[in-house]
């Protein structure tokens, strides 16, 4: 009995840590995803500005 309890113990944080493993790789995703689209208004936006100033 106390085997099976152990095992399940280990199974459990074997679980939490892939669970954990993909909510850091989403978060990078989304972090990356952010940064790119900044980056792209940045740019149109510094166009649009250095345009009205011409």
């Amino acid at each position: 009995m106390t085997d099976t309890s152990e095992a399940d113990k280990q199974r459990n944080r074997e679980i939490a840590q892939n669970e954990e493993a993909k909510q850091v790789a989403g978060s990078f995703r989304i972090s990356a995803s952010a940064v790119a689209v900044v980056v792209i208004l940045g740019g149109i936006l510094f166009t649009l500005g250095w345009l009205a100033l011409r």
